[in-house]
């Protein structure tokens, strides 16, 4: 017969056992389907949404955007500005630490920005911060970095000076090219800086591992300021660029969201999990880009002639199942302090009034039906949908100009990187997502001496001149004015044609709590949590 000893710590082993058990005090983890592999975590050289996602969750910038896609406090509690708009004061938050347990510092901030713009850095997005002062100036090599208009006033306090006003200088913070490097951990680490077990955060997660092309898991910093507040415990990422998995793994419950799935799966998918699909119109467009440096895409009437064949309600309404809008212009709509995008004249063309113009231009320029024969090839970043849109639009030059088209793909960052590097192609698929609700995010990209992201190797002085009165105008009328006469010469010159206003598509877990469907299209996991 048992004792009533050893009965009582059986009912207390027992119960111990139970309550680890329970649900209640059960890890919380995000499962978050990513489109694709990171090419880096380093701020500095991040150029992509799928590489922001992460890097938003490990750093945090002096301001940020809160779950609903406004512009929040971050790592600054506070901040004022002079009378001309031209110096911010930031008050770092007391509590705000690095993972390592560390103070976050002014100096780390002001270290952070000097080495975007120093040019051996060579970051992808050092142009962002060129409203700062001497920003430009350091980045081209003119003068030391010493002299970025930043300086740490105290340890919590940050100040900035700008070269001119900047309306959207805050929301320029929140993007991932402003984000804080800790100053100690990259001089110990240089470029390993960003492995795991080395990298140091200042986010809400800190990096626990990265199995490349497997996955990435990040854990809750227990030395951020507002951890109380965090819900989650792990966030993992996945790199999924096959969406067809992803949606499989989604509908078996492995995944509590998925960025991004094959637009035709919609109509199943709204049937299959109901308001878990989520589609919302966002800041962003899809678009083609054609090499200017070779015949025949050097020659404007080829390359309008062949912007006017693509058939754009097709491609949204067929392809995209609504999903995307017709495009016309770089700049999308719902751009308060620019109102409606300037279009080219064709666009309020009937599609087959728009083919006969296409035609004539093409025979113009000496190609097409009885002219030299169009051998064109289109790139673009491994996706079903992107497959299917240059499947169509090839068919469509065919049928046009009696065009033969060959497709290639490669993933999203070899795809970035080739056009970002200089490789020579004939068409390429591309898109942008606004980095702050500004037209100016669209139309910098065809600046000529903007070497990362002028795909289409445009060089007009007469817009590079619009561009930068624009920046030095500081009523908000009189430039939305000149930056409208900018995207007319882009509509004229066609170094891009436009295609689509982007949506943001996502799968949300009826678990997930938190979730605000945004234009901006953030959503930090410090915003999410998961039900029991």
């Amino acid at each position: 017969m048992m004792s009533a000893k050893f009965n009582l710590r059986v009912a207390a082993l027992l119960g111990t056992l139970m309550l680890a058990a329970s649900p209640a005090l059960a890890e919380a983890v995000l499962h978050r389907g990513n489109s694709g592999e990171p090419n880096t975590l380093d701020q500095s050289q991040t150029s992509i949404d799928i590489e922001a996602f992460i890097v938003k969750d490990l750093y945090e910038g002096l301001t940020i955007y809160d779950a609903s896609g406004k512009i929040i406090p971050g790592a600054a509690e506070s901040w004022k500005v002079s009378d001309d708009g031209t110096v911010y004061t930031f008050k770092l938050r007391d509590k705000a630490n690095w993972s390592d347990g560390t103070p976050v510092t002014a100096e780390d901030f002001a270290f952070s920005y000097r080495r975007i713009e120093d040019p051996k850095t060579a970051a992808k997005y050092a142009n962002l911060l060129y409203p700062i002062k001497n920003a430009e100036k350091i980045n081209k090599g003119e003068l030391p970095a010493d002299q970025l208009g930043v300086k740490a006033v105290d340890a919590k306090t940050f100040e900035v000076t700008l070269e001119r006003s900047t309306p959207f200088f805050l929301e320029l913070l929140a993007h991932q090219t402003a984000l804080p490097v800790n100053k100690a951990s990259f001089e110990k680490n240089g470029a390993e800086f960003v492995k795991p077990g080395k990298l140091v955060s200042n986010g809400a997660f800190k990096l626990v591992e990265h199995v490349p092309n497997d996955h990435l898991t990040l854990g809750k910093n227990p030395e951020y300021w507002d951890a109380a507040n965090v819900k989650l415990d792990k966030v993992v990422f996945y790199p999924l660029e096959d969406m067809a998995a992803a949606v499989r793994r989604y509908e078996a419950r492995e995944l509590n969201l998925i960025y991004d799935f094959s637009a035709d799966q919609i109509e199943r998918l709204r049937k299959s999990v109901g308001d878990e699909v989520h589609i919302t119109p966002k800041l962003g467009t899809y678009y083609y880009a054609f090499d200017s440096r070779n015949a025949p895409f050097d020659d404007v009437r080829v390359r309008n002639a062949l912007s006017m064949a693509i058939d754009r309600d097709f491609l949204a309404n067929k392809i995209y199942n609504g999903a995307q809008l017709p495009g016309y212009s770089l700049v999308p709509p719902g751009i308060a302090s620019y109102g409606e995008p300037s279009k080219p004249a064709y666009a309020d063309l009937s599609q087959l009034d728009r083919e006969d113009q296409a035609i004539k231009l093409m025979a113009e320029a000496g190609y097409g039906p009885g002219g030299k024969p169009l051998n064109i090839e289109i790139r673009y970043n491994t996706s079903a949908n992107h497959e299917r849109v240059a499947t169509a639009v090839a068919d469509m030059w065919k049928k046009t100009f009696g065009a033969n088209t060959s497709l290639v793909n490669l993933d999203v960052s070899s795809h970035y990187a080739y056009l970002q590097e200089g490789g020579k192609y004939n068409v390429a698929r591309a898109g942008w997502i606004a980095d702050y609700a500004d037209a100016e995010t669209f139309l910098a990209l065809n600046i000529s001496t903007n070497k990362t992201f002028n795909y289409g190797y445009y060089n007009n002085p007469e817009f590079d001149a619009l561009m930068k009165k624009s920046y030095d105008e500081r009523d908000p009328e009189a430039r939305s004015k000149i930056l409208h006469q900018a995207e007319a010469l882009l509509a004229r010159d066609t170094p891009v044609a436009p295609l689509m206003t982007s949506a943001n598509q996502w799968l949300v877990s009826s678990k997930i709590k938190g979730w605000v469907d945004n234009a901006p299209n953030e959503h930090l996991s410090k915003f999410l949590s998961l039900a029991e």
